[in-house]
């Protein structure tokens, strides 16, 4: 577990969380906090960087839970927050979720809807909703507009050209609205507001993001299939990214999508 820890948790957090998903993070707590609600729950929190602009930026008596599958996230998530800070941490199933019918009027999900089957957790998400409760979770966008993706997947095919690692593919499989929209409106939800949302970030230490996205999940299909040191993969994505996107900064772009809904 430490060699995870190690290896995976801690540089997702500090090479990815500032590039990928602070700012996404950032905006989420603003649209929360506008609405002034009393109890807010975090779906697939992972390390806290969401948790973090939520509590930031919601009243003092606000009630925050945040949840993740992984003790590990969820562990270095604590480390973020002082002792009186109201924030309750929780190991819990985006699709079973621990709480009473309408416990929270307001949850969130920052790019974990594509860790879970959707149908069910949109359904637990209505169920623990107060009425009138606001639904509001990210998604990227297709591997077009997101390199972390399209431009490791291809990387990883020269190394591994007949069995290529696929799980930064995971993260770009809920792109489709369509789908998304279908399964919310069956589940209840009403209106539902849907957005694209393009960012770039200047990335200045490219080697370490481009090892933070070889040292993720993947690392353990990389090891599975052997006969490739990770580390000669970080260095050619790193050259890879540094001729698409420049370097001393590397101006890194990404889109998401974004749905806003409620409970009527």
């Amino acid at each position: 577990m430490v060699g995870y820890v190690d290896e995976v948790v801690i540089p997702y957090d500090r090479d990815l969380g500032p590039v990928l998903f602070d700012h996404y993070g950032l905006d989420t707590a603003r649209r929360i906090a506008e609405q002034s609600p009393h109890d807010v729950l975090e779906i697939a929190a992972g390390t806290g960087i969401v948790t973090r602009h939520l509590r930031n930026l919601l009243a003092k008596d606000t009630r925050l839970t945040a949840i993740d599958i992984s003790d590990s996230m969820m562990e270095l998530a604590r480390t973020k927050f002082l002792p009186d800070e109201q924030v309750t941490f929780q190991n819990a199933d985006a699709t079973s979720l621990p709480f009473i019918d309408e416990a929270f009027d307001a949850v969130v999900c920052q790019f974990g809807i594509m860790f879970f089957d959707q149908a069910t957790a949109f359904r637990e998400v209505h169920r623990v909703l107060k009425r009138k409760g606001r639904y509001l979770f990210r998604v990227w966008d297709s591997e077009r507009y997101n390199p972390f993706a399209s431009l490791s997947f291809e990387v990883l095919k020269r190394f591994f050209p007949s069995d290529t690692p696929r799980f930064l593919f995971d993260p770009v499989s809920c792109h489709k609205i369509d789908p998304l929209k279908e399964q919310l409106i069956h589940t209840g939800f009403d209106p539902i507001v849907i957005s694209v949302q393009r960012h770039e970030y200047d990335v200045l230490d490219v080697s370490a993001f481009a090892r933070a996205l070889v040292y993720s999940p993947v690392l353990f299909e990389i090891r599975d299939r052997g006969g490739v040191n990770p580390d000669e993969i970080v260095e050619t994505l790193t050259e890879a990214f540094k001729k698409e996107y420049g370097s001393n900064p590397m101006r890194y772009p990404m889109q998401a999508i974004l749905f806003e809904t409620e409970k009527p």
